[in-house]
């Protein structure tokens, strides 16, 4: 039986980045879906790598939010 979840730990070496920035990006809300269960952060499989905020692409996208008007 496969699971869908990870923990931090196995995300840390899917998405390529440490344990400790994978529970810091969890605890900041920074990731669509994830549970917390007692002390581990679980991550469901398919979960997209969060954009890092400092690169250019991530400045250009903040930028473009910035500049589309507001829809209702």
């Amino acid at each position: 039986m496969e699971l869908d979840w990870l923990t931090s730990r196995q995300m840390d070496e899917v998405w390529g980045m440490t344990e400790r920035q994978v529970q810091s990006l969890c605890s900041k809300g920074k990731i669509d879906g994830v549970v917390r269960v007692g002390r581990s952060w679980l991550i469901k499989k398919r979960t997209q790598k969060p954009i890092d905020g400092r690169t250019k692409v991530a400045k250009e996208q903040k930028q473009q939010m910035k500049s589309e008007p507001i829809r209702k």
